[in-house]
């Protein structure tokens, strides 16, 4: 089941507090996006966090389940996220953790072809 774009931009007004917040259809779900890096994914309007040391830390007894088949367990999060403040804080904790996404090679002209050394 795909999720609704009412959902994501839900969670995205939810965690907007934690920085420049935005979401990108992939597949027909979500990924939430804080600062340039994924930090979240709805799936079947479900909110999933990428699991961080300081996202554990902060939830104390996380529920992980896995936001599609063959995904690593992230934090699943239900009724935690009407709770803006507490929301918003596991976001700005888990973009702190999450690396930058690692710059993408220029993609190649269609119809060039190799230039050729003489």
């Amino acid at each position: 089941m795909a999720s609704d774009a009412s959902f994501a931009d839900y969670v995205c007004d939810q965690v907007s507090g934690a920085g420049p917040v935005s979401s990108r259809k992939m597949f027909g779900e979500y990924a939430i996006y804080c600062c340039g890096k994924v930090v979240a994914l709805v799936c079947d309007n479900q909110l999933f966090v990428k699991p961080t040391e300081a996202g554990w830390v902060w939830i104390g007894n996380p529920v992980e389940a896995h936001p599609f088949p063959g995904a690593k367990p992230w934090f699943l999060i239900e009724d935690a996220l009407d709770d803006r403040p507490w929301i918003t804080q596991l976001i700005r904790l888990t973009e702190l953790e999450t690396p930058a996404p690692k710059p993408q090679a220029a993609k190649k002209a269609k119809g060039s072809a190799p230039s050729k050394r003489q």
